[in-house]
């Protein structure tokens, strides 16, 4: 054989369900955050407003979650709360509460590095919505 299959440990997944695309973006959210850190010890003491477009709902998912991301990688803000304000056809506006990070009150369980394409799903249907999410670590 020219090749063979290896395991790749610089990512994960995350399989996230909702009763409706607003639940589902915001549980999205939240599973994304809660890999980061403790979501619990969080207070949610500032608030952000994030807006999110794409071209598909997969699209949109990945810019939402990178938007997300980008508070904590450039502005070291973990969430706490996440409130969707608007959510049209592959565009979202929220309200997001969120900490500023404290080494000495926050521990971070794992480092994301991105928000990846890769087999990247977002369906819904009259049992709800669902959307499979890969990140690089």
């Amino acid at each position: 054989m020219s090749y063979e299959l290896i395991d790749h440990t610089a990512d994960f997944g995350l399989h996230v369900k909702g009763n409706d695309a607003n639940s589902l973006f915001v549980n999205a959210a939240h599973a994304m955050f809660d890999q980061i850190t403790d979501t619990l010890v969080l207070k949610g003491i500032k608030t952000e407003h994030v807006r999110a477009k794409g071209d598909d709902w997969p699209d949109l998912m990945i810019n939402w979650l990178r938007e997300l991301l980008y508070l904590w990688t450039g502005k070291s803000l973990l969430v706490k709360v996440v409130v969707i304000d608007s959510l049209s056809k592959y565009q979202l506006l929220s309200t997001v509460k969120v900490d500023c990070f404290d080494p000495n009150h926050h521990v971070i369980k794992d480092e994301i590095k991105g928000v990846t394409y890769h087999q990247v799903l977002v369906r819904g249907g009259k049992g709800g919505w669902k959307s499979k999410i890969f990140f690089d670590v």
